[in-house]
């Protein structure tokens, strides 16, 4: 297997050619050896050397050094490059020593051999190493499970989840965002060692969590990490919902509609906040699950339950306060559309306010996902069309004299005009010639035909503004009309 093989960028290849120059061994190692062999633009890049710190500091300009681990970040300051070129980093090879904390290992020892730190790593396909010349080191067996698929651990599993249990849900991230599937023996080391997760700090387990929900199919990696007893160290509420029944509208659990609402987002592509909020909308069903009078299910007020049960989980996952708040906003008012002939446009108006213009849309993707996760296949039907329609109706500019470079003030102000109707009745007359020309909406024009206008007589200039009104009135009803044609609706 040779360089050529691969595209490895230049500042990359610059940290490992001045190494080996320097007459040190240099080899690309982990992640971004595993992507290259799949094909995949790595993510970052990691080199690994048998210099010291010290050494390898002496032959680069600008490195930083301020871990334990013997890491260096050599720094690339080049305008316009990759942010994941910025900084490469290079570590010594090194033999890890008792992890007390099941997190960091207690000692380090720098070694002289690429094998040391090879079998300290926790997956086979994250222990191959690559040198400029196209050499591969592989004692694991990595470029053969990479072949077949699989999670296999290095060595021991059982060891290697014990030196640090962020690897337990590792594995499922990584089975998740390349469609692998674990083996055996690592399976059952997971599930002896999965209690050791109440280790792990919140912060960690919310990116592995981030990386699984942006993953193209996150559904299956939240079963994986079910059915293996993982999930409960991430959000324990969301098993409440397993098995739990509801009405004849759904046609899954609570658990599988959620997982299936999240996946309706990542198959549509949309950002981190619609699918937490997909996954959490109806996370306090059980808790709010009645008997009605027909005997069938209620679960009155789960929404409002639910956002407070999700800004818990939020917080204790440590997500910033903007997550925190559009996640609960959307969770919170993810029932308001209900029956299109009962919403007015005020209640619309009203639930704009509530989360915000920049959220609306956000609202009605959720809706979309809650839709779809209840087993019917139409994503657009005729309602949430509808929903559609109100929602630009009320966004839209509004066409008034708040439309006009010039107001009510300055009128008075600069024109010197008294106050009283004739104010609204110039505003209005100049509306109209405004919405026949939109090019004569500039100050200077229309303050020029404000004092014309402010000449006529009241009645004249009465009538004036009443065309206005009318001309208002009509743009406002072709503006609707066209935004009703376009999602078909009436």
């Amino acid at each position: 297997m040779k360089n050529a093989s691969f595209s490895i960028p230049k500042e990359v290849s610059r940290v490992t050619e001045t190494l080996e120059k320097a007459n040190y061994k240099a080899f690309l190692v982990g992640g971004c050896v595993r992507d290259l062999l799949l094909g995949k633009k790595p993510k970052d890049w990691d080199v690994t050397t048998d210099a010291t710190p010290e050494q390898i500091i002496a032959l680069f300009p600008d490195t930083f050094y301020e871990n334990t681990y013997g890491t260096v970040g050599v720094v690339n300051k080049e305008e316009g490059i990759d942010p994941t070129l910025k900084i490469i980093e290079v570590t010594p090879f090194r033999l890890e020593a008792d992890y007390s904390d099941g997190r960091r290992p207690d000692h380090v020892t720098f070694s002289k051999n690429i094998e040391d730190d090879l079998k300290r790593r926790d997956f086979t396909f994250n222990a191959i190493a690559l040198n400029s010349k196209g050499e591969v080191v592989d004692l694991f067996g990595g470029q053969e499970d990479l072949k077949n698929r699989v999670i296999r651990a290095v060595g021991n599993a059982d060891e290697r989840f014990k030196e640090d249990a962020l690897r337990i849900l590792r594995a499922v991230r990584i089975a998740t965002e390349h469609g692998f599937s674990i083996i055996k023996d690592t399976e059952e080391a997971i599930r002896a060692d999965v209690h050791m997760l109440k280790n792990v700090s919140q912060e960690r387990i919310r990116d592995e969590f981030n990386r699984i929900l942006m993953s193209a199919e996150p559904m299956k990696g939240l079963i994986m990490a079910q059915n293996m007893g993982i999930l409960k160290y991430i959000a324990p509420e969301l098993e409440l919902t397993i098995g739990v029944e509801q009405n004849q509208a759904h046609a899954y659990t609570v658990f599988e509609h959620l997982l299936r609402s999240m996946q309706h987002a990542a198959d549509k592509q949309w950002p981190l906040e619609i699918r937490i909020a997909a996954l959490f909308h109806d996370i306090s069903k059980p808790e709010t699950r009645r008997k009605g009078p027909k005997g069938e299910w209620t679960f009155y007020g789960h929404e409002v339950v639910g956002s407070r049960v999700t800004k818990k989980i939020l917080e204790r996952l440590k997500y910033s306060n903007e997550i925190i708040e559009k996640v609960t906003k959307l969770v919170r008012w993810h029932m308001f559309f209900s029956d299109t002939e009962q919403i007015s446009l005020s209640a619309v108006r009203r639930m704009v306010a509530n989360v915000g213009q920049e959220d609306i849309w956000n609202l009605m993707n959720v809706r979309i996902c809650d839709r779809i996760g209840t087993g019917r296949p139409k994503e657009n039907p005729y309602r949430l069309r509808k929903y559609h329609a109100m929602i630009e109706e009320v966004l839209r500019d509004p066409i008034s004299v708040g439309m006009l470079k010039i107001n009510g003030g300055i009128l008075l102000k600069e024109l010197g005009l008294a106050p009283g109707p004739k104010i609204g009745f110039i505003l209005h007359a100049l509306l109209e010639e405004v919405l026949e020309d939109p090019k004569l909406n500039t100050a200077e024009y229309l303050k020029e035909k404000a004092q014309k206008l402010a000449l006529l007589p009241e009645d004249e200039l009465r009538s004036l503004g009443a065309a206005g009104k009318a001309s208002k009135m009509k743009a406002d009803e072709e503006v609707v009309a066209e935004i009703r044609k376009k999602h078909w609706v009436e």
